[in-house]
């Protein structure tokens, strides 16, 4: 295997690449290198609740060995579905709203930048997600693009959802998703209390995502090194790091795409006949 590729695998490993849509970018970039079927293979076993990253393989893969001109089109997909996601995020987005997201997700930033550029005025309420933190470099990028935003810890997240302790109610909630099965999502482990938070206070919750992130078949939920999250523990005691959770459809008002903004069940209805 070249080392560049063994760099990309390690680093999708790692969480060096975050990101459902960056991990299925750069494990395209590192089978493009080297279309083996041993990349095949450590690229779809790097991170196992990342659907979206063995959707892309296999497409690559299949077009790869009949006609590689065909394959033109999987790189191009990923523009073209975020400038369909930005506009209709857009959509919802009034002036004055306060936007409630958790972890890091590429297709809500990008949206989120795309409906500052064009001129609506909001602000965002997001949580840090703990152990790595990817909460931090979501805020990061919203300050960039001139977005108001404050930063909570994740066990605030009632205070960030409810008009409680000088905060406002949020008026929706945008997160993304590293898995849409048939009867819910998989996202980073907060999802599942923002979820039934929000449900309880008649918020709505929309999942924002790259259509190709359906995946029919069981997703293996990923459970991380304790380490992250407490280095010198002690022996007698455990430590659990789920990375991910299940959030059931009944808490999802619709799922923004590509595909247009749909309720659940229609959603699954489309993306299967995407990805046939």
């Amino acid at each position: 295997m070249k080392k560049e590729v063994k760099k990309i695998v390690q680093d999708i490993k790692s969480i060096k690449i975050q990101g459902a849509t960056n991990i299925a970018k750069a494990a395209l970039k590192a089978f493009l290198l080297e279309p083996t079927t041993e990349v095949k293979k450590a690229l779809m076993h790097a991170r196992p609740t990342e659907p979206m990253l063995v959707n892309v393989i296999h497409s690559i893969d299949k077009c790869y060995h009949k006609e590689k001109h065909l394959c033109l089109n999987t790189p191009l997909h990923f523009n073209n579905a975020q400038e369909k996601i930005n506009k209709l995020v857009f959509k919802i987005i009034k002036n004055h709203y306060v936007i409630y997201t958790h972890c890091h997700s590429t297709n809500v930033v990008k949206a989120l930048v795309y409906a500052k550029k064009h001129t609506k005025r909001f602000e965002v309420y997001n949580t840090e997600t703990r152990p790595l933190f990817q909460g931090r470099k979501t805020a990061l990028e919203l300050e960039k693009a001139g977005i108001k935003v404050t930063t909570f810890v994740d066990a605030a997240v009632a205070i960030a959802l409810e008009k409680k302790q000088g905060t406002k109610k949020a008026d929706f909630v945008l997160i993304g998703s590293d898995a849409i099965l048939k009867d819910g999502v998989i996202n980073k482990v907060g999802s599942g209390l923002i979820a039934e938070l929000a449900f309880l206070h008649k918020i709505p919750l929309y999942i924002v995502s790259d259509s190709w992130k359906f995946f029919p078949k069981h997703v293996k939920i990923e459970e991380r090194d304790f380490h992250e999250i407490w280095k010198n523990a002690p022996k007698d005691i455990k430590v659990r790091n789920p990375a991910f959770e299940f959030v059931e459809k009944k808490y999802i008002r619709a799922v923004i795409s590509e595909l247009g903004i749909l309720k659940f069940d229609e959603f699954v209805k489309r993306a299967k006949k995407s990805i046939q």
